[in-house]
């Protein structure tokens, strides 16, 4: 048997394909009453209300990070169009709480997204990532930001 997350996405699909419209928005659509479907057919599934809980943390993460983007491209715009620029670049070791090969793909991904950082490398124990920093005024500031965004990922993927 399937997830509850690809049993989702699956019925999603076919509510595209039955409608003959595939658009972000029907999708969405079909995302929602899939899940309805699901909520009525398995809501005596332990598995089922593990997923529940996980709906609301991706959306947070979601609003969390594109509000990250807003703020990144508003520094790295306003460093770019001043005559003054306020960089001070440098490469730090993150420390990874990450474990497995997708949450570390997702972290430094998600790390590579954001303006102004880089995800470089990550160590052969795959326990320290390697970012370059556009803004390095204060690595521990840095380091806890990247921190409470890595631990905001595993919330929604753990």
């Amino acid at each position: 048997m399937i997830g509850p997350l690809a049993s989702n996405i699956l019925l999603a699909l076919v509510w595209m394909g039955l409608t003959g419209s595939f658009t972000g928005t029907n999708l969405f659509i079909g995302l929602v009453l899939g899940y309805l479907i699901l909520a009525s057919a398995l809501r005596d599934q332990p598995g089922f209300a593990a997923y529940t809980g996980k709906i609301p943390k991706s959306i947070l993460f979601v609003g969390f990070f594109i509000k990250e983007l807003i703020l990144s491209n508003l520094k790295v715009a306003y460093d770019v169009l001043t005559p003054t620029f306020y960089m001070k670049p440098g490469v730090i070791a993150f420390p990874l709480e990450a474990r497995t090969d997708a949450e570390i793909t997702v972290v430094a991904n998600l790390i590579s997204l954001t303006p102004g950082t880089l995800s470089l490398d990550v160590s052969s124990d795959r326990k320290v990532l390697y970012i370059h920093v556009m803004y390095l005024e204060n690595e521990a500031e840095v380091i806890e930001s990247i921190r409470y965004m890595e631990y905001r990922a595993l919330e929604v993927l753990r």
